[in-house]
């Protein structure tokens, strides 16, 4: 995949496309009529209106607004609602918020997909054995899934786009067979089918939260859009369009000869199958649930990695599974997902229960997204018409949507939506309580104390601290520093080095920029480092550093008179000492209550996130790391009285 390029359209991005991008909007045919029809009495009114619902969602929400206008605004090749968000965010502060609450909800919506889809394929090995413990299998299939994400795809990736290329081939041939019997069903390509049954059908309004199953794949489209391209998934979504629309036409064609009866007499997607080919096809499918679950777990990773690079999720410890571009792996978070995962088996227990909470945290995922869009589309100066007409149109039907699926609510949908708040939750403690406390830490400016950092640095009176005593700085302007830093050099025990550094990591709105400055501020003695990295990047600040620094003595910026390092290979001689400054609450502070909690709340978010040197890619054994108690409002003066002195008269 390495070599794919994804500016153009290729067979391979096609077959790529197809594996690793649709398989959450492929599988959906498999409960999609379920969740529809629930309880309900199977009527002519119902298949038709639901089948044409189903055809015009597919257009307006996947089609036109993800496939051919979302995915132009594209950063820099890379997709998804942070990715969005990162392009927008400097021109107003307010649109984090779509940002946190669309990628929360996506998070959320991520617990219940692996489920729903497993459980479903599985429940068609009821139509062999009736009696088949169902659960054990799905949580084994999951489980098993979950510990091989530590090795990544990169082994079997190429088996993906085959795999689901055999399932697409499947759905799309059963769906005609069974449309070849009754044609008379393409009657519901007429938007009429679908107004009727919502306006004038009992119950038609909420069957639209069924029928918004065909799409909830939509957001993984854009999301995954830096693995293959925008033009390859274009291009595959023509032919994989095809194949849905036969399997969901064909499904509404055998309910058509089971007008009157309920779903307990047939399986929508299984009664396409004839019987000799159950097993393959259960099989097929299982294998096209798991693939989809695969790419979805590695999203929800690249989701939670970007979170952290924007500062608004604790940092946590990030692997490499893979050679993948942009592939990443977070042991804590798949842990997560796998007992969150198994929580959603064993409390809905059937696929069925799943359908009737599946999809309103997606409804809300949807809606943040075509905010930040509409602000994309206004701020990159499209025509104003336009702009305004996507906002509108788009609000209005994932609005219609959300309303419908309000109904889910009550029959577990409560549950994604409370995941949803807990993350918003977090979210919004560690990005405020980040920058509350960077507000009142104070900045001093270099020029005054550099003379003393030199004549620090050349007093052999005082022990060395170290070679190359590098400081991680929040300003990203060479005049400036904190407080602190100068503190610890000079005013606490005074910390001698041959060389000071400053380095301040920016994370660029692109998602993988690798890049850096320096300015050297007093030769020999002080270097300020400015390094860029992409928000997809994940900071390997040891490497980077002795790589710049290598970088710099080659071209003769810097000098070292070591003379008893003779090894050729080291690069730059002498230690490496990162210092880094953890803050703590002081006692000193008098907060009001809302303050006090939400500082409160976002160190001890800091407590159990990963630690800073870790976070940094730095190696423990050239870290220093100083406490700095961190004053945000003082207490108010204290009186203190003083009384006659003990031994006095």
């Amino acid at each position: 995949m390495n070599t794919l390029d994804i500016k153009k359209v290729s067979a391979a991005g096609v077959l790529i496309a197809m594996g690793i991008v649709f398989g959450d909007l492929g599988t959906s045919p498999l409960y999609t009529y379920k969740a529809i029809i629930g309880d309900r009495t199977i009527t002519e009114e119902l298949i038709l209106g639901s089948v044409s619902a189903i055809f015009w969602t597919l257009t307006f929400q996947t089609t036109f607004k993800y496939v051919f206008i979302t995915m132009r605004a594209d950063n820099n090749g890379e997709g998804g609602i942070f990715s969005l968000y990162a392009l927008i965010r400097r021109h107003a502060k307010w649109l984090i918020w779509p940002a946190i609450i669309g990628g929360s909800f996506m998070i959320a919506d991520s617990l219940i997909t692996p489920p729903i889809s497993v459980t479903s394929a599985i429940e068609g090995l009821k139509g062999v054995q009736p009696d088949l413990p169902i659960l054990p299998i799905t949580i084994g299939i999951l489980v098993a899934l979950f510990l091989f994400q530590r090795t990544g795809t990169g082994s079997i990736g190429r088996f993906f786009g085959p795999a689901m290329v055999v399932w697409f081939g499947m759905i799309a041939v059963l769906g005609y067979v069974n449309l070849a019997k009754d044609w008379n069903v393409l009657r519901a390509l007429n938007p009429r089918y679908a107004f009727r049954m919502v306006t004038h059908s009992s119950g038609g309004f909420w069957v639209l939260g069924g029928v918004f199953l065909c799409a909830t794949g939509a957001e993984a489209l854009y999301a995954d859009m830096g693995h293959v391209g925008r033009k390859n998934i274009q291009m595959a979504w023509i032919m994989i369009k095809v194949c849905l629309l036969l399997c969901y036409f064909g499904e509404a064609a055998l309910l058509e000869g089971h007008i009157g009866q309920t779903l307990k007499s047939i399986d929508p997607f299984y009664g396409l199958v004839p019987g000799w080919f159950l097993i393959p096809s259960v099989a097929i499918a299982t294998i096209a649930t798991i693939i989809a679950s695969q790419a979805l777990i590695s999203g929800t990773y690249t989701l939670f990695n970007e979170a952290i690079r924007l500062n608004i999720w604790p940092k946590l410890r990030t692997a490499f599974p893979s050679d993948l571009r942009g592939q990443v792996y977070l042991p804590s978070i798949n842990w997560m997902m796998m007992t969150g995962c198994i929580g959603m088996v064993l409390y809905f227990r059937e696929s069925s229960n799943m359908e009737a909470a599946f999809g309103l945290s997606v409804t809300l995922t949807m809606l943040m997204t075509t905010v930040l869009l509409a602000n994309y589309l206004y701020i990159r100066r499209y025509p104003k018409i336009f702009t305004y007409s996507v906002l509108v149109v788009f609000l209005w039907i994932e609005i219609t949507f959300l309303v419908a699926n309000m109904k889910k609510f009550e029959h577990g949908g409560w549950l994604t939506m409370l995941i949803g708040l807990l993350l918003i939750t977090t979210m919004y403690v560690w990005q405020a309580g980040r920058k509350l406390k960077n507000r009142y830490k104070k900045y001093l400016h270099l020029d005054r104390f550099i003379p003393a950092i030199k004549e620090l640095s050349n007093d052999t009176t005082i022990p060395k601290f170290a070679t190359h005593l590098v400081y991680l700085t929040l300003t990203d302007k060479p005049g400036a520093v904190e407080q602190k830093v100068i503190e610890s050099i000079l005013c606490q025990q005074p910390k001698r080095a041959d060389i000071y550094w400053l380095v301040h990591v920016d994370v660029d709105d692109a998602p993988y920029t690798l890049s850096y400055s320096t300015k050297i501020l007093a030769p020999q003695d002080l270097i300020y480092v400015r390094i860029h990295l992409g928000f997809r990047v994940v900071p390997r600040l040891n490497l980077f550093f002795k790589k710049i620094v290598n970088e710099m003595v080659a071209n003769h910026e810097v000098e070292f008179n070591n003379k008893y390092c003779m090894i050729e290979e080291h690069g730059a001689c002498g230690d490496f000492r990162f210092v880094v400054m953890k803050s703590f609450l002081s006692f000193d502070n008098q907060l009001p209550f809302w303050k006090n909690l939400l500082m409160r709340l976002y160190f001890v978010l800091n407590k159990i996130s990963l630690p800073d040197p870790e976070a940094f890619g730095l190696d423990y054994n050239n870290v220093v790391v100083e406490r700095v108690p961190l004053v945000i409002q003082q207490t108010a003066d204290i009186q203190l009285k003083r009384e006659t002195d003990v031994n006095g008269g």
